[in-house]
């Protein structure tokens, strides 16, 4: 990206090739932050062994989580628990940040 390693969050996002592809923007530790671009697709239902933090930028993330529907706003924060079954729904647009443990 470039040499300072800050980001424009949202130009990175926008400057992917497809939605829902996310790009690594970086790790601490063994997490890793990443951003994406959501387009209004629903995803598949999901889990993960360990949480995840998933922060929206701007838009709305309509996410379903532990069979609970809910909104997470531009400025919000959601974090699914680990072992927590998650989708999105139709209708999610916007840029999304997901905080996550990386495999090894």
């Amino acid at each position: 990206m470039n040499d300072l390693d800050t980001f424009d969050l949202r130009s990175v996002a926008d400057g992917l090739p497809d939605a829902w592809s996310s790009f690594l923007l970086g790790r601490v530790g063994s997490t890793g932050v990443k951003v994406l671009r959501m387009d209004g697709r629903p995803l598949e239902p999901e889990t993960h062994d360990t949480a995840e933090a998933l922060l929206v930028l701007d838009g709305t993330l309509r996410l379903t989580a532990g069979g609970v529907e809910r909104d997470v706003r531009a400025g919000e924060v959601y974090v699914v628990p680990g072992g927590v079954e998650h989708a999105v729904r139709h209708g999610s647009r916007g840029t999304l940040v997901i905080v996550e443990q990386l495999p090894n």
